[in-house]
């Protein structure tokens, strides 16, 4: 099996703003290992440290401790213009006065490449975002879809080694984002560059990422697979940040949990009480008096379109949500208070770290 080489690695990285004891460690002993050429996507909520450590990478600002590697060189205190990387902002930052080819071809210029050189790259960047005929126009005249792209391929034209990522989606409109994340995905894969990629929202994340690193107060919650961190979360925290789920606790006693409302399920989880947690698509709302189902009753419903949430309440307190697709045209919604049976996915119900 070929190992694949690592592009990027923090080491230990501590970044404290303040000294002493009032000092705010924005980052706190976190170590990561970025694959060459991988989509690879540092998720969490405002506050968590993502955007510090892409700045880190970046070289806009310095670790307290630690070490930032690239390819295996140490470029902690390598100033950014020596860095062989490139960031795209929130903020496109296009030149409002130039043409989308002369945006794109800036940067080369900045660096001394030869005309032909520029001009042989900005055409295959405008290829790659597909913006060929938007090439003489000024970036005023684009929309907010198009100028992402231009910012893109002005940031993919020098080919870096790692592309640095900072919510570049966040000011597009919710079916814009959709199409571009799909083309970011594209752009990636065709180059081979290494993305890095700093989001808060999950459905990016899971839709365009190779691995993701869940960040939360300065700390790395869990890296994995979309398919790993949704299904075998690591902790509360992940289980909770990662789409919907449910919450639970029981009493185990090795081989099995009892739940407040005398159910008894069949898991291996450690002795004592413990929490359990199971996403909505895993419980299926069967008939009441369904073999093995337990009892409830319609609380709610929340209609998405293609899916309808049903909230449901089961004796012992407990409250749960499963999602179901929604009826077919002319059919009808389980109405509040409809008594139903629920059965849990076997092998669904997972046992939490705190």
């Amino acid at each position: 099996m070929t190992t694949i080489p690592t592009a990027v690695e923090a080491k230990s990285i501590v970044k404290a703003f303040g000294q002493g004891a009032v000092a705010i460690k924005a980052l706190d002993n976190v170590s990561i290992e970025i694959k060459q050429g991988e989509f690879f996507t540092l998720l969490g909520p405002s506050g968590c440290g993502k955007t510090t450590l892409l700045r880190l990478i970046a070289g806009f600002d310095t670790p307290t401790s630690g070490k930032i590697l690239l390819n295996g060189d140490d470029i902690t205190h390598l100033p950014p213009n020596k860095r062989p990387v490139n960031t795209v902002f929130q903020s496109y930052a296009l030149f409002p006065h130039l043409t989308v080819a002369e945006n794109i071809g800036f940067g080369l210029q900045m660096q001394g490449r030869p005309k032909a050189e520029v001009t042989e790259s900005v055409a295959r960047m405008l290829a790659l975002v597909q913006l060929e005929p938007m090439a003489n126009r000024k970036t005023s005249q684009l929309s907010g879809g198009q100028q992402q792209r231009v910012a893109l391929a002005r940031a993919l034209a020098p080919t870096p080694k790692v592309l640095l990522l900072d919510e570049p989606l966040s000011a597009l409109d919710l079916k814009l984002r959709k199409e571009m994340q799909i083309e970011l995905k594209r752009l990636q894969q065709e180059t081979g560059i290494t993305f890095v990629f700093v989001t808060h929202d999950q459905e990016e994340a899971l839709t365009m990422s190779d691995r993701i690193a869940v960040m939360s107060a300065g700390h790395v919650q869990q890296i994995g697979t979309p398919r790993d961190i949704y299904t075998r979360p690591a902790n509360r925290f992940v289980a909770s940040f990662i789409g919907e789920t449910n919450f639970l606790s029981g009493q185990s006693d090795g081989t099995s949990v009892t739940l407040a409302n005398g159910a008894r399920l069949p898991m291996s989880a450690p002795q004592g009480r413990v929490n359990l947690t199971i996403r909505p698509e895993q419980l299926r709302v069967v008939p009441l008096g369904t073999e093995g189902a337990m009892p409830a009753h319609v609380a709610s419903t929340v209609y998405f379109g293609t899916d309808t949430h049903l909230h449901l309440h089961l004796e012992g307190g407990i409250d749960i949500v499963a999602r179901q697709q929604s009826p077919a045209q002319g059919g009808e919604a389980m109405k509040e208070g409809t008594p139903v049976g629920v059965l849990f996915a076997e092998g669904a119900l997972l046992a939490l770290e705190d």
